[in-house]
């Protein structure tokens, strides 16, 4: 986790960054946002700006945005101010954090942001497998393919196989090719020269460089568009790569590991994905087996991440019930471990006695978690709202489809494509048109991204 505090804060910066190092986070500073910005832009990358709420946020963001930098922002004040900390939200941050720095909310928050300092828990046989094939190849220079359902731990595996490797001592470097508009991509992971677009002022270095002698990591590489895959097998076959408006290649060392959350070989066989780009990631396949295939892990994250957010709330340590235990292995877990840890830590919220018990453990509308799980959910809301079609345009049927299937997926994007058989990016275009439009979207549950 690579932090960037951004200005004086006043005068609070060194107890912030004791904090954060002290979460495993490496911290550098800056006093102002073009500083912030010229930094990013020479390489010197970020997980997370920490800005202070005094300086103007909005124009960091559109600066960062104009150069095709993406980084989210938190903002930061002394004191606890509503009219601030609501302008800084409004300005672009993601989160606004009071100082004096509170040791837990800013644990909180580094935690939402990375993944960093999860550990790899592998109590289960099928689990076990997949980590002692990943300690056999960890040391080589393969490139690595790690698929699996959304949520099952595939990044968290990526950080176990980096740090296992030749490489761990050099930085790992994750993207997520989802979460970044296609339009910035290209930029994000091969970096710009100056004047190649409007806004490109100076040259700014991607994540391939960034990653020079460590791990690159391809999140969610399925949502790569044709063009860019192109460009990308040049990188992983000649190991140079060009800036977007340059004149000469850049010659790179870096080991790709890459994951996906779809079939990539129906996607080549559709003409989505480039097969000799597969190939190429595909040396060796670590395939993550969803939770519900993983009972022994069940049991094992579920006290994991008890102690864990008991620790980050204040709450006092607490044992998972037996019939809490029992709720848990009875549950199909379709959000895989992403939805067991969140369950995990509305569980600690809400549990009042000795034990973390089964009425604790509930869906975040409140129900209880039981047999029937959001994907069967979702498949019949796709179903019932796909009768009565007769009069109405092909527009608002799809319209309808598509809320109603994120509803009975309670917001979950990913989960909500893959019963729609879209793209989780096009699925996000058209919740974007929709909202732009006043249709209110449900947000998504915690810990996924919008």
């Amino acid at each position: 986790m690579r932090l960037l505090i951004v200005g004086p804060l006043g005068g609070q910066i060194s107890a912030a960054t004791k904090i954060a190092m002290d979460q495993g986070a490496k911290v550098a500073h800056v006093d102002t946002i073009e500083q912030a910005t010229a930094a990013l832009r020479a390489g010197r990358g970020a997980d997370l700006l920490m800005v202070d709420a005094r300086l103007d946020i909005a124009a960091l963001i559109a600066a960062n945005e104009a150069e095709h930098i993406v980084v989210p922002v938190v903002a930061a004040g002394v004191g606890v101010d509503p009219m601030i900390a609501a302008k800084s939200i409004r300005a672009g941050a993601r989160e606004y954090i009071s100082l004096p720095p509170d040791a837990e909310l800013i644990a909180a928050v580094l935690a939402a942001v990375c993944d960093d300092e999860r550990p790899l828990i592998a109590a289960d046989e099928a689990m076990k497998l997949v980590v002692t094939l990943a300690d056999q190849i960890a040391g080589s220079e393969a490139s690595i393919m790690i698929t699996g359902e959304s949520g099952v731990g595939k990044e968290v595996l990526a950080r176990y196989v980096h740090k296992k490797s030749k490489r761990k001592d050099k930085p790992f470097i994750a993207v997520n090719c989802a979460a970044i508009p296609e339009q910035l991509l290209e930029s994000e992971l091969f970096g710009h020269e100056k004047g190649a677009f409007t806004g490109a002022i100076a040259r700014r270095i991607g994540k391939f460089e960034e990653a020079e002698s460590g791990t690159l990591l391809l999140d969610e590489i399925s949502e790569m568009d044709l063009r860019l895959q192109s460009k990308l097998l040049r990188a992983l076959q000649e190991r140079v790569i060009d800036r977007v408006g340059g004149s000469k290649p850049v010659a790179v060392n870096i080991r790709v590991l890459a994951t996906s959350n779809r079939d990539l070989t129906a996607m080549v066989r559709a003409g989505e994905f480039r097969e000799d780009l597969l190939y190429r990631l595909n040396v060796v396949n670590l395939r993550i087996p969803p939770l519900r295939e993983r009972r022994q892990d069940m049991a094992a994250l579920a006290q994991f991440f008890i102690d864990k957010y008991a620790r980050s709330n204040g709450r006092p340590a607490r044992k998972l019930s037996r019939e809490g235990l029992a709720q848990v292995m009875e549950h199909r877990w379709p959000g895989n471990v992403r939805e067991l840890e969140n369950a995990m830590h509305r569980a600690v919220l809400l549990a009042n006695g000795e034990e973390v018990g089964a009425d604790a453990i509930r869906a975040p509308d409140g129900a209880p978690v039981g047999h029937r799980d959001a994907t069967g959910d979702a498949i019949e809301a796709a179903q019932v709202a796909a009768r009565n079609l007769v009069g109405r345009t092909v527009a608002e049927v799809e319209q309808d489809l598509i809320l109603e299937t994120l509803t009975h997926c309670l917001g979950n994007r990913t989960h909500a494509a893959h019963i729609l058989g879209i793209s989780i990016r096009t699925l996000r275009n058209k919740l974007k048109q929709y909202s732009d439009e006043g249709v209110r979207i449900l947000p998504p549950p915690t810990g996924q991204a919008a």
